[in-house]
Protein backbone atom coordinates (compact mmCIF):
# COMPACT_ATOMS: atom_id res chain seq x y z
CA UNK A 1 0.00 0.00 0.00
CA UNK A 2 1.54 3.34 -1.03
CA UNK A 3 1.97 6.06 1.55
CA UNK A 4 3.60 9.43 2.03
CA UNK A 5 5.41 10.33 5.21
CA UNK A 6 6.02 13.93 6.20
CA UNK A 7 9.73 14.43 6.83
CA UNK A 8 12.36 17.16 6.80
CA UNK A 9 13.17 16.56 3.12
CA UNK A 10 9.72 17.97 2.25
CA UNK A 11 10.23 21.24 4.14
CA UNK A 12 10.89 24.43 2.20
CA UNK A 13 11.23 26.68 5.26
CA UNK A 14 8.15 28.67 4.33
CA UNK A 15 5.67 27.92 7.14
CA UNK A 16 2.44 28.36 5.19
CA UNK A 17 3.72 26.28 2.27
CA UNK A 18 5.04 23.56 4.58
CA UNK A 19 1.71 23.39 6.44
CA UNK A 20 -0.19 23.06 3.16
CA UNK A 21 2.17 20.27 2.13
CA UNK A 22 1.61 18.48 5.47
CA UNK A 23 -2.14 18.66 4.80
CA UNK A 24 -1.60 17.21 1.31
CA UNK A 25 0.27 14.26 2.88
CA UNK A 26 -2.63 13.69 5.32
CA UNK A 27 -5.25 13.85 2.56
CA UNK A 28 -3.18 11.59 0.33
CA UNK A 29 -2.77 8.97 3.08
CA UNK A 30 -6.53 9.02 3.73
CA UNK A 31 -7.10 8.10 0.06
CA UNK A 32 -4.30 5.53 0.00
CA UNK A 33 -5.77 3.70 3.00
CA UNK A 34 -9.45 4.14 2.12
CA UNK A 35 -11.66 1.10 1.73
CA UNK A 36 -13.11 0.79 -1.80
CA UNK A 37 -16.49 2.19 -0.70
CA UNK A 38 -14.78 5.24 0.90
CA UNK A 39 -12.21 5.85 -1.84
CA UNK A 40 -14.24 8.38 -3.87
CA UNK A 41 -15.13 10.53 -0.84
CA UNK A 42 -11.49 10.55 0.31
CA UNK A 43 -10.35 11.30 -3.25
CA UNK A 44 -12.81 14.22 -3.41
CA UNK A 45 -11.26 15.63 -0.21
CA UNK A 46 -7.78 15.28 -1.74
CA UNK A 47 -8.93 17.09 -4.89
CA UNK A 48 -10.56 19.89 -2.86
CA UNK A 49 -7.38 20.29 -0.81
CA UNK A 50 -5.24 20.26 -3.96
CA UNK A 51 -7.38 22.98 -5.59
CA UNK A 52 -7.01 25.23 -2.51
CA UNK A 53 -3.31 24.34 -2.19
CA UNK A 54 -2.54 25.18 -5.82
CA UNK A 55 -4.72 28.32 -5.74
CA UNK A 56 -2.65 29.60 -2.81
CA UNK A 57 0.66 29.01 -4.58
CA UNK A 58 -0.75 30.40 -7.84
CA UNK A 59 -1.77 33.64 -6.06
CA UNK A 60 1.77 33.99 -4.70
CA UNK A 61 3.23 33.39 -8.15
CA UNK A 62 0.88 35.91 -9.77
CA UNK A 63 1.75 38.53 -7.15
CA UNK A 64 5.47 38.29 -7.95
CA UNK A 65 5.24 37.48 -11.68
CA UNK A 66 6.79 34.04 -11.17
CA UNK A 67 7.34 31.97 -14.34
CA UNK A 68 4.28 30.08 -15.59
CA UNK A 69 5.81 26.60 -15.81
CA UNK A 70 4.92 25.97 -12.16
CA UNK A 71 1.28 26.98 -12.62
CA UNK A 72 1.10 24.89 -15.79
CA UNK A 73 2.15 21.82 -13.79
CA UNK A 74 -0.57 22.56 -11.24
CA UNK A 75 -3.10 22.74 -14.08
CA UNK A 76 -1.92 19.40 -15.54
CA UNK A 77 -2.08 17.61 -12.20
CA UNK A 78 -5.60 18.89 -11.48
CA UNK A 79 -6.74 17.90 -14.98
CA UNK A 80 -5.46 14.35 -14.41
CA UNK A 81 -7.03 14.16 -10.95
CA UNK A 82 -10.40 15.38 -12.22
CA UNK A 83 -10.36 13.00 -15.19
CA UNK A 84 -9.50 10.04 -12.99
CA UNK A 85 -12.15 11.11 -10.48
CA UNK A 86 -14.80 10.82 -13.23
CA UNK A 87 -13.52 7.35 -14.09
CA UNK A 88 -13.54 6.22 -10.45
CA UNK A 89 -17.10 7.49 -10.11
CA UNK A 90 -18.01 5.19 -13.03
CA UNK A 91 -16.35 2.25 -11.27
CA UNK A 92 -12.86 2.32 -12.82
CA UNK A 93 -10.81 1.84 -9.66
CA UNK A 94 -7.71 0.74 -11.59
CA UNK A 95 -6.75 4.27 -12.63
CA UNK A 96 -7.65 5.67 -9.23
CA UNK A 97 -5.30 3.22 -7.52
CA UNK A 98 -2.66 3.78 -10.20
CA UNK A 99 -2.73 7.52 -9.56
CA UNK A 100 -2.34 6.88 -5.83
CA UNK A 101 0.74 4.77 -6.59
CA UNK A 102 2.30 7.58 -8.63
CA UNK A 103 1.46 10.61 -6.50
CA UNK A 104 4.21 10.19 -3.85
CA UNK A 105 7.04 10.32 -6.41
CA UNK A 106 5.43 13.27 -8.21
CA UNK A 107 4.76 15.12 -4.93
CA UNK A 108 8.30 14.70 -3.60
CA UNK A 109 9.76 15.86 -6.93
CA UNK A 110 7.39 18.84 -7.13
CA UNK A 111 8.00 19.94 -3.52
CA UNK A 112 11.78 19.61 -3.85
CA UNK A 113 11.92 21.20 -7.31
CA UNK A 114 9.29 23.72 -8.28
CA UNK A 115 8.01 24.49 -4.77
CA UNK A 116 11.54 24.81 -3.39
CA UNK A 117 12.34 27.30 -6.15
CA UNK A 118 9.16 29.24 -5.42
CA UNK A 119 9.84 29.31 -1.66
CA UNK A 120 13.42 30.45 -2.23
CA UNK A 121 12.29 33.17 -4.64
CA UNK A 122 9.56 34.46 -2.33
CA UNK A 123 12.00 34.60 0.57
CA UNK A 124 14.77 36.19 -1.50
CA UNK A 125 12.57 39.06 -2.66
CA UNK A 126 10.96 39.64 0.74
CA UNK A 127 7.44 38.51 -0.17
CA UNK A 128 5.17 38.20 2.88
CA UNK A 129 3.03 35.13 2.10
CA UNK A 130 0.68 35.84 5.02
CA UNK A 131 -0.24 39.30 3.74
CA UNK A 132 0.46 38.69 0.05
CA UNK A 133 2.77 41.70 -0.28
CA UNK A 134 6.41 42.52 -0.89
CA UNK A 135 8.15 43.83 2.20
CA UNK A 136 9.63 47.32 1.71
CA UNK A 137 13.35 47.43 1.00
CA UNK A 138 15.83 49.37 3.05
CA UNK A 139 17.57 52.15 1.17
CA UNK A 140 20.16 50.70 -1.22
CA UNK A 141 18.83 47.11 -1.00
CA UNK A 142 17.96 45.19 -4.15
CA UNK A 143 15.59 42.29 -4.60
CA UNK A 144 16.78 38.82 -5.59
CA UNK A 145 15.87 37.76 -9.10
CA UNK A 146 15.06 34.58 -10.97
CA UNK A 147 13.73 31.25 -9.86
CA UNK A 148 15.52 28.68 -11.97
CA UNK A 149 12.14 27.32 -13.04
CA UNK A 150 12.94 27.27 -16.74
CA UNK A 151 16.09 25.25 -16.14
CA UNK A 152 14.44 22.50 -14.10
CA UNK A 153 14.37 19.06 -15.61
CA UNK A 154 11.12 18.01 -13.95
CA UNK A 155 9.44 14.97 -15.48
CA UNK A 156 5.87 15.22 -16.64
CA UNK A 157 3.57 14.82 -13.64
CA UNK A 158 2.09 11.37 -13.14
CA UNK A 159 3.11 10.25 -16.62
CA UNK A 160 1.76 6.70 -16.48
CA UNK A 161 -1.61 7.68 -15.06
CA UNK A 162 -1.89 10.57 -17.50
CA UNK A 163 -1.07 8.42 -20.49
CA UNK A 164 -3.46 5.71 -19.30
CA UNK A 165 -6.25 8.27 -18.92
Amino acid sequence: MPSLTWNASLENNLAQMDETHREFVECYNAVATAAPEAFLAAFDRLIAHTVAHFDLENRWMAAVDFPGCHRAEHDRVLAVMRDIRKRVEKGDMFLGRRLIEELPAWFENHVNGMDAALAFHLQSIGFDVERGILEPLAEGEQRGAGCGCASMNSPEPMSAAASAA
